[in-house]
């Protein structure tokens, strides 16, 4: 489907499909012209994106860098998503999600089995290789952003800390409230799901439950941990305005992000975002409590070119067993 304007959907794997899979349209700029990256698979011996199957206990985003990475030995963050195309295969619908994927200077790698060549390659060459008609959906919804100036992007998330503790059982300071059971293996399937956009900074509240579910993709990927009062549940109640300022100041350094607070004060995170987005994206954002599941996140695209201008909305929760 064409996404209008910067409009983009919020994904999860589509229900009743026969088979889910994730990929990515490599993307880099030469000369100042779009090229993109096309992988031969001798066993179809045909041209397309890297692409795979999902493996159980994975989301779409996770699979799509794993696929890239397997296929090509290029590790991707992913940028704006793009159109998600079906067609018919033996067992049924074949459903499979795109994203863009900026390569800079990584040399693609083909593991020799799935993939034996690439080809970088004009956008133009791209539709004439390809063998799937389908795959021309995601390229020209690629070119089409990069005409418009919304391809270069980098990731504002916000999460919402991931199942603790019932309140009811909780007799001591709320703040020191940890995650349970479940929410301590939320957390790992919280910091596989971030790996996908590789944020460098975390913004925290200091909150035990809140640093318990970003702690393990800080120490897995060293990103810079900075805990903020204001994003506390206590202080946001408080003085709203400074938590939606913590926020806000985020557009101004334009570095891949995530930000990890509690279910009341998503509201006022939500409402920052809103001002940086066109109304038909700003209804993608929760609007109503819950708004977020433990764990769950919004991964928003923030133009490179057009400072404060988020260009896609996502919604994603972490696997949860």
């Amino acid at each position: 489907m064409t996404q209008p304007d910067t409009a983009v959907e919020s994904r999860q794997s589509k229900k009743g499909a026969a088979v889910v899979a994730a990929g990515a349209l490599c993307w880099r700029r030469r000369s100042g012209a779009l090229e993109v990256l096309l992988i031969h698979r001798p066993r179809y011996d045909d041209w397309s994106w890297p692409k795979g199957k999902i493996d159980a206990g994975e989301t779409t985003p996770e699979c799509a860098v794993r696929e890239v990475r397997e296929e090509i030995g290029i590790t991707v963050q992913l940028g704006i998503p793009l159109p998600t195309i079906e067609y018919p295969v033996a067992s049924g619908l074949k459903v499979v999600h795109y994203w863009a994927a900026k390569v800079d200077t990584a040399a693609p790698q083909p593991d020799g089995k799935e993939v034996d060549d690439f080809l970088w390659c004009s956008p133009e060459r791209a539709a004439e290789l390809l063998s799937n008609p389908s795959d021309r959906e995601p390229l020209n919804a690629l070119v089409e952003a990069f005409a418009e100036d919304r391809l270069a992007t980098w990731p504002l998330i916000i999460v919402r800390h991931a199942k603790a503790k019932p309140r009811s059982s909780w007799t001591r300071a709320e703040g020191e409230r940890p995650l349970a059971a479940s929410g301590r293996r939320q957390a790992q399937a919280v910091s596989r799901l971030l790996e996908a956009w590789s944020p460098e900074r975390i913004i925290s509240s200091p909150w035990d439950r809140c640093v318990q579910t970003i702690m393990p993709y800080v120490k897995r990927s060293d990103a810079k941990l900075k805990l903020v009062d204001a994003i506390t549940e206590r202080d946001a109640a408080r003085k709203p305005g400074r938590a939606s300022n913590t926020v806000e100041k985020l557009f101004d350094r334009r570095v891949p992000v995530a930000v990890c607070s509690h279910r009341p004060v998503l509201p006022l995170l939500f409402d920052v975002l809103r001002g940086h987005m066109p109304s038909q994206l700003g209804e993608l954002l929760p609007a109503s409590d819950p708004y977020l599941a433990p764990g769950e996140a919004i991964i928003c695209q923030v133009n490179c070119r057009k400072a404060g201008k988020v260009v896609s909305v996502e919604q994603f929760r972490a696997y949860d067993d």
